[in-house]
């Protein structure tokens, strides 16, 4: 229960009712709960100028998504990554171990568009093939994929988790990453390790014959035709640019050259004009991909209005009180590391839009009152992410369970003992690197 002014109501709870039936859409809710609860407190004077304070947070962040989204949308239409996957699929010689290595490494680069349907599609469309040519689990591949979306997807800014931490917190997006960078390649490598362990156990299960075969379909180049027999595009000298750029991009932003914002804005201005010169498919392209970007954009948006008024009227700092007072004397420093361990169930089981508008805001308040920054705070939250991608909250997932013919209990124990594990290492990798902190 929240108090603002002589109202209490249970606001993180609007968000997503109970079940599978929802009050609202998330943006209605951010919107509209925080204005009705302040009008209702006899403070709607003050709206027009809690509302603007809000969405000037969070403006940029809403910018940044903007671009990065209709960049690597652009990537996506360039089929960036079919080279990779072919040369992954042809350097496995049909090797179990060394295919799952591969779509650990495919898995974690499509991971950068952010977009978990698109990213599924892609992996499966690249190996379930070849995963059914040998009877390997194509339970084995989604739990590659999951791990690798909650990983890269749910730690970089313009991925769906950070965006929300980003924007309810009200932080700047490159101190936040630039410091959780480490500690997510870290945790990359380990999932191509895990991966490994998954192609060994796969390969017991499989025959000799079976291998022998799949590595003269391999050698013969079939695994590079279509569904409809015809050869996969190969790469051209636009596919190198955007490779080129691509990488030149992420290392631009390790090193801080330039805020995100202004690294994707060029960036995707590049691209467009090298994969698409004609001005009217330059329009095409845009409005092709504002499916996508619009939607996280508003959202942003919402969320500065949601952080606006519950900023502006103290319900953070009241809410925040109330949790400081259930933390044992001495214990304060633990806070981010307790607040990564709690979110792994919380983002299991809860929809994005509640943990991180209803939940996060409340913990990154607490911590603000023992000198814990609210970045650290957000790296904490995105943490739990892998776990919410195997979550029934996940829309993507049901996409994935549909492509691999899974159910999802089927699905959730084989995964359950990895996920969990992946996500106890990345709290590790996290305090290694000094992403979040204790102290003692």
């Amino acid at each position: 229960m929240n108090y603002v002014g002589n109202t209490w109501i249970p606001l993180p709870c609007v968000l997503h009712a109970g079940g599978h039936q929802k009050w609202a859409t998330a943006l209605v809710a951010v919107v509209t709960i925080p204005i009705v609860v302040l009008l209702i407190s006899g403070q709607g004077a003050a709206l027009p100028d809690m509302v603007a304070a809000g969405i000037e947070t969070v403006a940029p962040t809403a910018i940044l998504l903007l671009f990065a989204v209709l960049y690597f949308g652009i990537m996506m239409d360039a089929k960036l990554f079919d080279p990779i996957s072919r040369g992954i699929i042809r350097l496995s010689g049909g090797d179990p171990v060394k295919i799952c290595v591969g779509t650990a490494v495919l898995a974690l680069l499509v991971a950068l568009d952010g977009d978990g349907t698109t990213s599924y599609m892609i992996i499966c469309s690249a190996f379930l093939p070849i995963y059914r040519k040998l009877g390997i689990n194509p339970l084995v591949i989604a739990t590659i994929a999951t791990m690798a979306l909650g990983t890269v997807s749910g730690t970089t800014p313009w991925g769906g988790a950070a965006t929300r931490a980003i924007s309810v917190l009200q932080i700047d997006a490159t101190d936040y990453f630039v410091h959780m960078l480490p500690a997510m390649l870290l945790m990359s490598a380990t999932i191509i390790g895990l991966a490994y362990l998954l192609g060994r156990n796969a390969r017991k299960k499989i025959t000799p014959e079976r291998i022998a075969e799949v590595t003269a379909h391999v050698s013969a180049g079939r695994h590079e035709e279509s569904s409809d027999g015809s050869l996969r595009t190969k790469a051209t000298w636009r596919t190198w640019v955007n490779a080129s750029l691509t990488v030149t991009l992420l290392v631009l932003l390790v090193l801080g050259v330039a805020d995100l914002l202004v690294l994707f804005m060029l960036g995707f201005i590049i691209v467009l004009v090298v994969n698409h010169p004609r001005p009217a498919d330059q329009g095409d392209v845009i409005r092709a991909h504002a499916a996508n970007a619009v939607p996280v954009v508003i959202l942003v948006l919402g969320a500065g209005v949601f952080t606006g008024i519950l900023t502006e009227t103290g319900m953070t700092t009241a809410m925040a009180n109330a949790l400081i007072s259930l933390i044992p004397d001495g214990a304060e420093g633990l806070i981010p590391a307790a607040a990564a361990l709690i979110g792994i169930p919380l983002s299991f089981f809860m929809a994005n839009d509640a943990y991180f508008f209803g939940i996060v805001p409340v913990l990154a308040e607490s911590a603000a009152q023992y000198s814990i920054p609210p970045e650290e705070m957000a790296r904490a939250a995105v943490i739990g992410q892998m776990a919410h991608s195997i979550g029934p909250a996940s829309a993507p997932l049901w996409v994935l369970l549909g492509l691999v013919r899974a159910s999802l209990g089927d699905f959730q124990r084989f995964a359950f003992l990895w996920v969990l594990a992946a996500s106890l290492m990345y709290i590790v990798f996290a305090l290694l690197t000094g992403a979040i902190s204790i102290g003692l």
